[in-house]
């Protein structure tokens, strides 16, 4: 624990939808989901809008579809999370040099490395309010919530507290009077399994498992989580904010609310991690021999299992066959509440693809095609028209594609069904990402 309230967790609002949304003006203040479009996609984001219908990451988007069937579903466009993600870590980065980033649209700030005259409350508190400011300015528009305090547990859950859009600073010494009424959700690591056993002990909030012994938690969680939870319970933590290092691994995991049991489900999640793995990789120009996954069972009981190639490879197909063939060696009858994809063994070189696949670049691009072959059109994939100008696909089949055309700059436009195969249709091409700015 510092002294002082100087660890700062910022956390990008919806992002993925927020981005869409900003770049589409026709869907601003609308129900919008990004994730898979098919019938066994899943939701990776839903904007608040979405949310009030139930919708919510890691959900069927078939449920999705049942709950909020007027909502805009897209397939998401990765470069424009990227740039925008770009664009918020140079903000965090001007004002501190010590920035972990978690993920594309969070990370932690060490304020005591920002220069600051002083780490008094209103100090950190003005601070944070210009931070937001300035990240809005930057993305066009998008929005925050920031929390402040004097640990990254503190300020993740400070963060929480006010979304959208809000700010939260704890001044040091009210940190357990701010979790005792909290949920023990609250706490990393107790998900539905854990909570349930902690509920048929007696223990609801925070304050309940303060008043629990270490033996006690020990007995009912095993040790290694019995141990955190008692330190969390009574806010310690020590953790420091660590900068970004030579990676020795790329990963993503995810931790469901509801245990997953489905396990053609399991698998879709597994290959849209592996896509992101592989995206990470070529992106920092890597690649790596061992794709390994990381299962969490519903009691809590966490599994791995790896497998190495004879060369590295950064491809998305390779990837995900290998981790759906780890998740087939396994028992998940019981249910599973987290998933994960890595790849370690890391080289700067890469082989072919191994089995042979081949697979869509990360960004669409125009080409020519035979006069059989007809062009893919994702939901919410930019386009542009030789007439009509640029705007995006709304959706396509039985031989049109839809198109709204409009921009993030352009007030919301017209919609318009053109053949799939119109000759001045095309897909956008956008900047090179050497042209972005600088993460």
């Amino acid at each position: 624990m510092r002294a002082q309230a100087s660890v700062l967790h910022l956390d990008l609002d919806a992002f993925f939808a927020a981005v869409e949304q900003r770049d589409k003006p026709s869907l601003r203040g609308k129900p919008v989901v990004v994730g898979g479009v098919g019938g066994r996609g899943v939701v990776a984001t839903a904007s608040y809008e979405a949310r009030t219908y139930g919708v919510r990451s890691a959900m069927s988007t078939r449920e999705a579809r049942a709950r909020c069937p007027h909502a805009a579903f897209l397939s998401g466009r990765f470069h424009a999370y990227r740039e925008a993600s770009a664009r918020v870590m140079a903000e965090l980065r001007a004002l501190s040099p010590l920035v972990e980033p978690l993920s594309l649209d969070e990370a932690f700030v060490d304020l005591a490395q920002a220069g600051l005259p002083d780490l008094e409350v209103e100090t950190v508190t003005a601070v944070a309010e210009e931070l937001r400011r300035r990240v809005r300015e930057a993305t066009g528009g998008l929005t925050a919530s920031v929390g402040v305090g004097t640990s990254k547990f503190i300020a993740k859950v400070a963060s929480d507290l006010h979304k959208p859009d809000g700010l939260t600073v704890v001044p040091p010494g009210t940190e357990r009077a701010l979790l005792h009424p909290m949920h023990v959700s609250v706490i990393p690591g107790v998900g539905p399994a854990t909570a349930e056993r902690l509920r048929r002990a007696g223990i609801h909030t925070v304050a309940d498992l303060e008043a629990v012994g270490l033996d006690e938690l020990v007995g009912l969680v095993g040790r290694a989580h019995g141990t955190g939870l008692h330190q969390l319970a009574r806010a310690q933590d020590d953790r420091p904010v660590v900068a970004e290092r030579e990676a020795k691994s790329v990963s993503v995991e995810g931790t469901y609310d509801t245990d997953l049991a489905d396990r053609s489900l399991m698998a879709h999640l597994l290959t849209r991690q592996a896509g992101e793995v592989a995206t990470r990789l070529r992106k920092s120009g890597l690649s790596g021999r061992t794709v390994s996954i990381k299962v969490r069972l519903h009691d809590f009981t966490t599994l791995s299992r790896s497998t190495t190639l004879s060369s590295p490879t950064d491809q998305t197909a390779t990837i995900a066959k290998l981790a759906r063939g780890l998740l087939a060696d396994l028992d998940t009858s019981g249910g599973v509440r987290l998933l994960g994809v890595g790849v370690s063994g890391l080289a700067d070189w890469v082989q072919e693809d191994l089995f042979g696949e081949t697979e869509d670049d990360d960004e669409p691009v125009a080409v020519e095609l035979p006069p059989s072959s007809r062009p893919t059109w994702s939901p919410g994939m930019d386009v542009v028209h030789e007439e009509h100008g640029r705007g995006w696909v709304w959706g396509s089949g039985r031989g049109v594609v839809t198109v709204r055309f409009e921009t993030a700059e352009s007030p919301a436009g017209p919609v318009l069904s053109l053949p799939l195969d119109d000759p001045a249709l095309s897909a956008w091409r956008h900047p090179a990402p050497e042209d972005a700015p600088p993460a």
